[in-house]
């Protein structure tokens, strides 16, 4: 089995998982204005992207740019990885190749502990996505411990390029937030970005203490 196998009733099974929905799970990440270069890039690929309304487009043209945008925000503290083998537990199923991972390590060279986060790119339907990003979410808390940096979190984003979808790993639990972002709203979906990876930052230097 690899991750995109998986349905939610398997992964509930198998790994004894809780899913729960939650409204404004991410109510305290603060909206961030984009920089000039990211409304430029929208301005210009978000109609091309919508009119190709291919996965490859959709990704390309609007989900790296949000993504780098974030990034940018660290100055070289984190990674971000794009269409890269994260094969963690064979036997398990947690197999496979994530759209994008983003990592505390500033090594991009390799992904390296702790991953913080995973994004999947689904061009048919935010649905469609959740539970091959949930089983990359376990893959991803799984690595964690294997690598002695066991956050107390790791994030899941579900995305079309148009509507952004974000979950939070705690143990066995998966909080959904029940909000479903709107690219025209990126302000906020860069602020989720950037919250989740301060969280995750001051998380990682408890563990260090």
């Amino acid at each position: 089995m690899a991750y995109n196998n998986f349905t939610l009733d398997t992964l509930i099974q198998q790994f004894d998982l809780s899913v729960v929905s939650e409204a404004d799970a991410f109510a305290l990440a603060k909206p961030i204005t984009p920089s000039v270069l990211l409304r430029e890039t929208l301005t210009e690929f978000l109609p091309l992207a919508l009119e190709i309304s291919t996965e490859k487009a959709r990704s390309e043209f609007i989900i790296a740019p949000v993504l780098a945008e974030a990034w940018r925000q660290f100055d070289g503290m984190v990674s971000l990885f794009s269409g890269v083998d994260f094969t963690v537990d064979v036997e398990a199923g947690l197999a496979g190749v994530c759209d994008y991972l983003i990592s505390l390590s500033p090594q991009q060279l390799t992904v390296q502990a702790p991953v913080l986060a995973v994004v999947e790119a689904k061009n048919e339907s935010i649905k469609v996505g959740l539970a091959q990003c949930m089983a990359e979410m376990l893959a991803a808390q799984r690595f964690n411990q294997r690598r002695g940096l066991p956050l107390p979190s790791v994030y899941g984003v579900v995305t079309t390029g148009s509507l952004w979808k974000f979950m939070r790993l705690r143990d066995t639990t998966i909080i959904v937030d029940e909000t479903e972002y709107h690219i025209k709203h990126v302000e906020q979906i860069v602020g989720i970005l950037v919250f989740i990876v301060r969280e995750a930052l001051e998380q990682q230097n408890t563990i260090l203490e």
